[in-house]
């Protein structure tokens, strides 16, 4: 990798923004919110195979539950080789693999589930990591819920199997930016403390207090790392900035699902000047 952590960070910031715009349509505040943490996962974090293959054997899963923040997972899979980048053109755009929610059947490397009805990936990553113990497979899955989607009730069934199963090879983080579609977390539905909720439900947890800062992050991942194969499940709150890098989309849940118009776009992209090279 001929470029920095920081530089790939704020190029995916740049894909996510050209590709809501061009196609005026998709969701670019939990995105930029959430692209450090992307960042930082399949460069530093996750033990991953050179080529994709779809049973995840003998390497580390990531599974997005929150399926709307796809241009973030879309740019990071490309920048790192999933596939081609100028494939980003192509986003939310008829017949393309890369849709508004991440789906199967076109067949995009990477991605090993539909999602984005919320709700749904916790079910399936706790699947996943008992397919592991099962295969003798001492890799690890990781996924990632928004805070809001924990207003899903399926979460908390799962929250419950994966301690009594014992589920220790499993780590989900939770974007806490206190933002939904529909206004605050604590205005649309309080959930309180998240945190004693799940060490309520016996599973072990640890706080990114910055998960806008990638050496914060790496730090924080690695020691979620450690906690593994100690009979519970990890849950990482990861606290981000809906719309981080952004200053007009920062502070507010206005940017959960628009797109910038053109002087919109070109106010956010010279807040964030190309790195690597635009597709």
């Amino acid at each position: 990798m001929n470029y920095t952590l920081d530089e790939l960070t704020t190029q995916v910031r740049r894909d996510i923004l050209r590709m809501v715009h061009k196609v005026n349509s998709g969701h670019p505040g939990g995105s930029l919110g959430c692209t450090e943490f992307l960042v930082a996962l399949y460069c530093k974090i996750m033990n991953r195979k050179d080529n994709f293959e779809m049973n995840g054997k003998d390497e580390d899963i990531f599974f997005l539950s929150n399926g709307h923040i796809s241009p973030v997972l879309y740019s990071v899979l490309a920048r790192t080789g999933y596939f081609p980048v100028d494939e980003l053109n192509t986003f939310r755009v008829l017949n393309s693999r890369l849709q508004g929610h991440p789906t199967t059947h076109e067949g995009l490397p990477g991605v090993r589930i539909a999602s984005g009805s919320l709700g749904q990936g916790l079910s399936v990553a706790i699947g996943a990591a008992e397919a592991k113990k099962l295969n003798k497979d001492k890799n690890l899955i990781y996924s990632l819920h928004g805070d809001g989607e924990l207003q899903e009730g399926q979460n908390w069934e799962a929250i419950m199997y994966a301690s009594a199963k014992k589920i220790d090879n499993l780590i989900a983080t939770v974007d806490l930016n206190g933002k939904q579609i529909d206004g605050s977390t604590d205005d649309v539905l309080p959930m309180g403390s998240i945190k004693t909720k799940f060490e309520a439900f016996d599973w072990q947890v640890i706080e990114i207090e910055n998960g806008n800062n990638i050496e914060d992050v790496l730090k924080g991942m690695e020691k979620a790392k450690s906690m593994t194969g100690k009979g519970k499940p990890i849950c990482v709150l990861l606290k981000t900035m809906m719309g981080n890098g952004v200053d007009f989309m920062m502070h507010t849940h206005a940017w959960h699902g628009k797109a910038p118009n053109d002087e919109q776009l070109k106010s956010a992209l010279s807040q964030n000047k190309e790195t690597i090279g635009d597709y």
